[in-house]
């Protein structure tokens, strides 16, 4: 026994044991939780998401209770046994991690920019909408790291088999008749390489109309939004209502003006204001230069040509009057 409990640990237990904390520490299957996205400063953007999260969740569900060891009710008796407190102690160190258990707590997504909180008690497509609402109403800037706030209802395996029996069971609240609604499928994915956009898009479809045949596809403004977030070999699935209201849940857009969010239509509208404005002018400018080649009637009542200035006869005032130069030159050469 001595010799077993002395034999050094092989280099794959060690291997193992990391991955198993590991795994304890990163999005995984069979989580909820809320994807954030930023553009670097990641460590910033878990500030700001801890604050809006626990800022708005207890608004919707009060103040967060931290769980509480059960061990601590026991009775003095036992406390007073030192073999009981012993064990007591142990039984404290291995249950920490519950006990350590948050409201929101931060995993690592798999992919650079993502951020991942888990959520315990909470219903992350509830929350994030209440969230955008609030933002979109009042117009007020809360966060400037953080870009966009996905709900992640329910994770599973990302492969097509897997996706399509998950989808059946968790769209059914949605989607199942007699509900119905239209809906459009919005899909990323992130480090991983096996799965094609146009597969899951048809094969979520095709669960969703299997469901319901009433249940149609608008790609401007759906009642649902299907959001497929893959991130590796995991596929994040929720259902989020006004996903084009809230500038697609966009916390940077939600809380800009209508003059703000389009800025390029405005400047595409005053480029057509001026192209309008000088074919203006040019049309004015030829309208001009067709009334000066007008003909107009001088004092004497000839008309003027406009270019040249002179008098515009007819032809047979133009033969009366050669033929009337004609004879005074000859009556010239007679006298002299």
């Amino acid at each position: 026994m001595s010799e077993e409990k002395g034999k050094k640990r092989s280099k794959s237990w060690y291997v193992q044991h990391a991955k198993r904390s590991k795994n304890a520490r990163e999005l995984d299957v069979g989580m909820q939780g809320v994807l954030i996205t930023c553009n670097m400063k990641e460590r910033k953007c878990s500030f700001e998401a801890y604050s809006l999260l626990n800022e708005y969740g207890d608004q919707l569900y009060g103040p967060e209770k931290f769980i509480q060891d059960e061990n601590q009710s026991e009775s003095d008796d036992e406390e007073d046994d030192a073999e009981a407190a012993l064990k007591k102690e142990v039984s404290e160190i291995r249950s920490s991690t519950e006990n350590n258990l948050r409201r929101f707590q931060a995993l690592d997504s798999g992919a650079n920019n993502v951020i991942f909180i888990r959520t315990l008690g909470v219903e992350p497509e509830k929350l994030v909408h209440h969230i955008l609402k609030d933002l979109h109403t009042t117009k007020k800037k809360k966060s400037r790291v953080i870009l966009r706030m996905l709900p992640v209802a329910g994770t599973c395996k990302a492969f097509i088999d897997d996706m399509k029996k998950f989808a059946k069971c968790f769209l059914e609240p949605w989607f199942k008749a007699p509900n119905k609604g239209t809906f459009q499928i919005v899909y990323k994915a992130r480090n991983n390489n096996h799965m094609k956009r146009e597969d899951v898009i048809k094969s979520l479809a095709e669960v969703i109309g299997s469901l319901n045949h009433e249940n149609k596809v608008d790609l401007n403004n759906p009642e649902y939004t299907v959001i497929v977030e893959i991130i590796k070999n995991v596929c994040c699935m929720s259902v989020v209502r006004d996903y084009v209201l809230f500038r697609k849940y966009n916390l940077q857009e939600v809380v800009k003006n209508a003059s703000e969010s389009k800025p390029v239509q405005l400047l595409h509208a005053h480029s057509e204001d001026l192209t309008n404005s000088s074919e203006k002018e040019k049309h004015e400018g030829q309208n001009n230069q067709e009334q000066e080649k007008i003909e107009v009637l001088d004092n004497t009542g000839q008309e003027v040509c406009g270019d040249s200035g002179q008098v515009c006869g007819d032809s047979g005032s133009q033969e009366h009057g050669t033929a009337t130069t004609e004879k005074n030159s000859t009556d010239l050469k007679q006298s002299s």
